[in-house]
């Protein structure tokens, strides 16, 4: 309805601010909320922000993570220079101690931590965050003034429908969403309280789609129907029945089969490697046969599983496993 009345317009329609007001109703954090095209539009928005307020310069991030593919951020090589990460620090995800030793290395000028709110680099299994983890992270970030910030793109939406920090028990200054929140339309948002709401309005923040009303409608439709439907209790309980079958059909096979994340979240790895070649393999022959198991990234459960569809995926990585038994043994 919204693409006949048009949609790429040079001001905002409506349907910006009715995204707005629902995302400021729905995340605890959200004051305010601001919209691009794609999750490296925000989490970079969200440091010039954080940047902005406390006029500092490093941003502390966890090793290994993804933030999206500006200079600052990017895991490539290629068209970059040393200028573009030398404001940059990492710590080990989970380790607080560690954050605090850096933080007090850089005192005076740390301007914010950016998380995702449990790990998930490529390559690598997921890690959930330890029973103190972000408590210790929102208590260092305040007494030493830093601005928290949750890169929620991947988890968004799909953990809990007030934000991933409802889940694991935390609120950040900033929240940034993408993936889940349009199904498939181009939209980013990002959140943030009220006390940064002046510092995010003189980062100048806009691009060439930002506005575009159709992709605006279908984040508001989808957020609706994710609440209406119950969306995130039916994928928990898809993605624990996957990530059970994975484990007992895998193990049937004498496999080292290892799940890491949430369940709507999962991630399979062999224990017994570090190559992925057992990983590539489970894959190649997942899809040869009409599944899809991403081999080095986490997966993405969605409301459109069903018992059907995972009692196919098991059925298929059965077959897979058998595949990898041969080639490699346990």
């Amino acid at each position: 309805a919204q693409r006949r009345l048009g949609s790429a317009f040079n001001h905002p329609t409506p349907r910006t601010v009715e995204l707005a007001e629902k995302m400021v109703e729905l995340i605890p954090c959200a004051d305010w909320a601001a919209f691009g095209r794609n999750g490296s539009d925000v989490t970079t928005y969200a440091i010039q922000a954080a940047r902005e307020k406390t006029q500092r310069r490093k941003i502390v991030v966890a090793r290994g993570a993804y933030h999206g593919s500006h200079p600052w951020c990017t895991p490539g090589h290629g068209g970059l220079i040393e200028e573009d990460k030398r404001q940059i620090l990492s710590f080990t995800w989970n380790d607080a101690t560690e954050l605090e030793d850096l933080v007090a290395k850089h005192q005076g000028d740390v301007a914010g931590v950016m998380l995702t709110p449990h790990h998930h680099p490529a390559f690598a299994e997921q890690e959930l965050p330890g029973p103190s983890f972000w408590s210790d992270v929102r208590r260092i970030c305040d007494e030493h003034g830093i601005v928290l910030i949750c890169d929620d793109i991947r988890d968004g939406f799909r953990l809990h429908m007030n934000g991933s920090g409802e889940y694991f028990g935390f609120v950040p200054d900033m929240m940034c969403f993408c993936t889940a929140i349009a199904n498939g339309y181009s939209v980013s948002a990002i959140v943030g309280k009220d006390e940064l709401k002046a510092a995010a309005s003189k980062v100048f923040f806009t691009g060439t789609y930002y506005t575009a009303a159709a992709d605006l409608a279908a984040a508001i439709a989808t957020i609706d129907e994710l609440q209406e439907v119950g969306a995130i209790d039916q994928m928990m309980k898809m993605g624990k029945l996957l990530c059970e079958g994975l484990t007992k059909r895998g193990e049937a096979h004498g496999l080292q089969v290892k799940l890491t994340g949430p369940p709507t979240i999962p991630f399979l790895t062999f224990a017994n490697e570090r190559d992925f070649r057992r990983n590539q393999l489970f894959s190649k022959e997942c899809a040869r046969r009409g599944v899809l198991f991403h081999p080095h990234h986490n997966w993405f459960l969605m409301y459109a599983h069903k018992e059907a569809d995972i009692g196919q995926a098991l059925d298929v990585a059965d077959e897979a496993f058998g595949v990898v038994e041969r080639e490699f043994g346990g």
